[in-house]
């Protein structure tokens, strides 16, 4: 038998479990070591009651012939999808229906998977931002759209857009034509957003260049500003020419309990070998409906109770006690003159290492001198090279302790 010979271009080490290893190894030799991990996007905060509540009431269900449910509607529920539909959508007045969302167990999933529905090899112009999350870049190259990287890390054939710092975070649009655009705001791993402007010359290319793009909207519940788009269809003539990806893992604390959903409207359209047009919608659910069972029914009850009265007041409160962690570290790294990124409409932290560190040897000084966990830039792509990602993901108390420990003992 033969390999897929495209997982070999894969460069050796996944950010993450590259980081585990390191975390573990200083474990073994510090055994007395408390690791604060702010690292990976994990929630640690209960999932809300009203969905806790739901989930007991389905359980129960499940326990009697005439409520129990085996497979369920490959597209997901019904009650679930009008909810996402009406309360995520048409209240922005965007026009997208129940019909036109597939529910799944990821956006991480999600956004590699959508590759199926594209042409292999190289066929497509693929274009990413830099720093990037990294399961875009990865599952290109496993599918074929990317070649070997370079000495930089850039991966042959792919199109990077520098959004750093220099052009505040925001992506110079293409001066060629590509073919499918991966956008990420609020942006992970930098906390930036988009405004309504940004999102407009997106559309505006994708229409123009016959484009996709691809959106992935995770931590839109994180927007604190009532100017900055939580969805790109609230930007006309988007539903046209884009996907978008969201997740109940953030907002609703489902990380351990998997629901998310992906909208593929009906109006957009891709072409064939043959120069036919064809919607991406009917391939998408063929793929969907071909390789994915559905996501439980105890769950999109959960997730269904996200967007009750109380529900959405507890996600509210979530959504909130996470953001209050990250402002507690941009202050802590502030005081100490790190200039900080990020942590005002996401619960991401981007900083510049100090004292001009590479990424990594910042990991391993935070490591060492705080025992506190994050992510290295340069694991998102070139352009993080000199960057770190903090996380506000944890327990107010672990996130005190880390940014005492930082502020006490961090040598810069």
């Amino acid at each position: 038998m033969r390999i897929n010979d495209n997982y070999l271009n894969l460069q050796a080490g996944y950010l993450f479990p590259e980081i585990a290893r390191r975390t573990s190894e200083f474990a073994e030799a510090n055994p007395d070591a408390n690791i604060i991990r702010l690292g990976i996007g994990d929630v640690t905060e209960p999932l809300p009651a009203a969905c806790i509540d739901a989930m007991q009431q389905a359980v129960t269900e499940m326990g009697k012939r005439e409520t129990f449910r085996g497979y369920g509607p490959e597209q997901g529920y019904d009650f679930l999808r009008e909810k996402i539909a009406e309360h995520e959508f048409q209240a922005r007045g965007c026009d997208i229906h129940a019909n036109e969302i597939f529910i799944s167990d990821g956006s991480k999933c999600d956004t590699g998977n959508i590759l199926d529905i594209f042409a292999p090899g190289r066929a497509n112009t693929i274009a990413v931002l830099d720093p990037v999350y990294p399961v875009y870049v990865d599952t290109n190259v496993m599918a074929g759209n990317a070649g070997p990287a370079d000495g930089s890390g850039h991966y042959e054939g792919l199109v990077y857009m520098a959004a750093t710092a220099e052009n505040n975070f925001s992506p110079q649009i293409p001066d060629g034509k590509v073919d499918v655009i991966y956008l990420c705001y609020p942006n992970n791993p930098t906390g930036a957003v988009a405004t309504r402007e940004d999102l407009s010359r997106w559309v505006a290319y994708a229409r123009e260049h016959d484009a996709l793009i691809l959106f992935d909207a995770a931590y839109e519940a994180f927007i604190c500003d009532p100017s900055i788009p939580h969805s790109i269809y609230e930007i006309d003539g988007a539903r046209d020419v884009a996907i978008e990806f969201r997740s109940f893992s953030k907002k609703a604390g489902f990380t351990g309990t998997r629901c998310a959903y992906n909208i593929v409207p009906r109006s957009v359209m891709g072409t064939t070998s043959n120069g036919t047009r064809i919607s991406l919608h009917d391939i998408w659910y063929r793929r969907h409906t071909t390789k994915f069972n559905e996501v439980g029914y105890i769950v999109q009850r959960g997730a269904e109770a996200v967007y009750s009265p109380d529900g959405q007041d507890q996600t509210d409160e979530l959504v909130h006690f996470y953001m209050a962690n990250a402002k507690i570290v941009r202050q802590a790294l502030q005081s100490l003159g790190i200039m900080v990124y990020g942590g005002v409409n996401a619960p991401y932290v981007w900083l510049k290492t100090p004292n001009n560190l590479t990424s990594f040897d910042f990991f391993d000084q935070l490591l060492n001198e705080a025992h506190v966990v994050g992510t290295p830039g340069s694991g998102f792509g070139a352009a993080g090279e000199g960057d770190f990602r903090i996380s506000g993901f944890n327990s107010r108390k672990n996130v005190h302790e880390a940014m005492r420990r930082v502020t006490e003992n961090l040598k810069i």
